[in-house]
């Protein structure tokens, strides 16, 4: 796996993938090894505090528009809508595609978040079962491997729990030698 120049193809990175495919941990991790803000889409899609209730549309259009002017960021989210509406500010695009049974076994692992009820939580173990078969809507399979073969810039697709460490780990390395050839050449 080889990175093009961090400063430059990871100005603004967009991570999408199915709930429990490991977005948020990606792009924490990611985020700070390069000091980037980290967008959650979930934070932009859902009223504050209320888990389950949409925000208003309008809002949190001009909410994911205005976080996307930003010069670097890191966004991540399983919405293809929002994806779509800022794919054509995002430098490099990683689809986390994991088996639907390893994103269930994470998020019962992480348990109930954000207020969620427990029929909420089986709505959306069951909403994630279903990732491959939801036709016609945004937020599945078929909508991000869409986006992902639009994408002509730089894009990494990651289909395993090692590949997504991995890619982290590698993204780690090439940033700290891209710091030290820069480090040498300012001496």
């Amino acid at each position: 796996m080889t990175f093009p120049d961090p400063p430059i193809a990871f100005g603004r990175m967009l991570i999408m993938g199915n709930g429990g495919a490991g977005k948020t941990w990606l792009a924490r991790r990611i985020g700070e090894q390069l000091h980037h803000p980290v967008v959650h889409l979930d934070d932009m899609h859902w009223e504050p505090g209320r888990y389950g209730i949409d925000r208003d549309r309008a809002l949190r259009d001009e909410m994911v528009k205005t976080a996307a002017e930003r010069d670097a960021w890191v966004m991540e989210g399983v919405y293809g809508q929002l994806a779509n509406m800022v794919l054509n500010r995002t430098t490099i695009l990683v689809w986390i595609d994991l088996p639907e049974e390893e994103c269930i076994a994470n998020i019962k692992l992480r348990g109930i978040q954000g207020g969620e009820t427990e029929t909420q939580f089986d709505g959306l173990l069951k909403w994630v079962a279903e990732y491959r078969s939801r036709t016609n809507n945004w937020d599945s399979f078929e909508t991000h491997a869409r986006l992902f073969s639009v994408f002509s810039s730089p894009k990494f697709p990651l289909s395993s729990r090692e590949a997504v460490t991995d890619f982290a780990g590698r993204l780690s390395t090439s940033i700290d030698g891209v710091i030290g050839e820069r480090a040498q050449i300012s001496e």
